[in-house]
């Protein structure tokens, strides 16, 4: 069965003057301020294309990686991931590096990275982002 989800931006006015909110319509979990200001010069307060996809990506990861890690017979205690997605004004998004640290019992550190690898190769999100370089940095805890 396909799963489709949705959000929904409101923008209005200019790309540097104006400003929009982003509603994930599936979920329910919240409308989010979004401006051209918080994306090219960074922001507390105000969220971008970008740090809504790196929370994209980091739990896809994560999810693969997990699933990875069970049908290796090695089911993790826990992982940690995050996604740093880069973007570049004039360029585009250019890159998503994935730092991640796990507890798995009973796993070597060389059958961990090559785990990882091929969880950060196949995830359904790093597939959407085969246009951009992606990064690992992987530990076993």
């Amino acid at each position: 069965m396909a799963v489709t989800s949705e959000a929904t931006t409101a923008w209005k006015g200019s790309l540097f003057e104006g400003s929009g909110e982003v509603t994930f319509t599936s979920s329910g979990i919240g409308t989010f301020d979004v401006n051209w200001k918080a994306r090219s010069e960074g922001s507390s307060s105000v969220t971008t294309p970008e740090e809504l996809l790196a929370g994209a990506h980091s739990s896809c990861f994560s999810m693969a990686l997990s699933n990875a890690l069970a049908d290796n017979g090695t089911p993790p205690e826990s992982i940690d991931a995050t996604a740093s997605i880069t973007f570049k004004p004039g360029t585009g998004i250019t890159g998503s590096h994935l730092n991640v640290n796990a507890v798995v019992p009973g796993l070597d550190d060389e059958t961990f990275q090559k785990i990882a690898a091929d969880a950060k190769a196949n995830c359904p999100v790093s597939q959407a982002l085969a246009g951009i370089d992606i990064t690992l940095e992987a530990t076993l805890a």
